[in-house]
């Protein structure tokens, strides 16, 4: 019962943080962060309702999502090398969320285009201008938007972060606030809508989505503590 209950107490949360900030609850969606964590955690929350995954590891995704219910929805939040896109898109993930370059998005929309679909993306954005991150930086997004946008094949939803790590949850609203800005920016330059925006981990979610978060990826806070030895 541990991951129903953690689950149910972090939709209340979410709600909470949603309704101080003026939002509906069901404007932000909860993407279970199941890496390292067996098939056996995850059936547990999917049978309490949640349906939707994210993988840091290709490889650790593409041994899972056949062994779970058709109706998963499955997102890749971690890096994704140029060769691997072909098997993300044809093994059905549904969005990937940290395209961290032009040259990345270049080759998933010309695979894309030779499977005859529509990838849909998030642009990572290196907010807090970490050399160790991955990511646009503000400027570098800003200077190739309209490559970006012009690429076919390709559904740009929005922005994903990963701020740099804080004690406080507080403080990383500067991050947050930072990607939420940009997409206005972006959004304002156009053609695109960018309804999402992917921030907020199992420490910090509640700020993030009173800072306009959509995606919230929440892992350890649902599964318990990860064990990385045998990963």
């Amino acid at each position: 019962m541990y991951i129903q209950n953690q689950l149910r107490e972090i939709r209340t949360e979410i709600a909470a943080a949603a309704q101080r900030a003026g939002r509906p609850a069901d404007s932000v969606t909860l993407l279970a962060v199941s890496k390292t964590f067996p098939v056996s955690d995850i059936m547990q929350a999917y049978e309490d309702g949640q349906r939707l995954f994210g993988e840091n590891r290709l490889q650790e995704a593409l041994e899972k999502i056949p062994t779970m219910p058709h109706d998963c929805e499955w997102h890749i939040i971690g890096p994704l090398q140029r060769n691997k896109v072909r098997k993300a898109l044809q093994a059905g993930v549904t969005l990937i969320q940290a395209v961290d370059s032009l040259k990345l998005a270049e080759a998933i929309s010309r695979i894309a285009g030779e499977l005859e679909m529509t990838a849909r993306i998030l642009l990572e954005v290196n907010v807090d201008g970490e050399e160790s991150k991955h990511g646009f930086t503000p400027e570098g997004i800003q200077n190739e938007w309209a490559a970006l946008t012009a690429l076919p094949n390709l559904e740009i939803r929005g922005l994903m972060c990963i701020p740099a790590p804080t004690e406080k949850a507080e403080d990383a609203r500067p991050a947050f606030v930072a990607l939420r800005k940009l997409a206005e920016l972006l959004r304002e330059r156009g053609p695109l809508p960018l309804p999402e925006l992917s921030m907020g981990m199992s420490h910090d979610f509640s700020v993030a989505v009173e800072e306009g978060a959509t995606i919230v990826r929440v892992g350890s806070a649902i599964f318990g503590k990860r064990d990385y030895s045998t990963h």
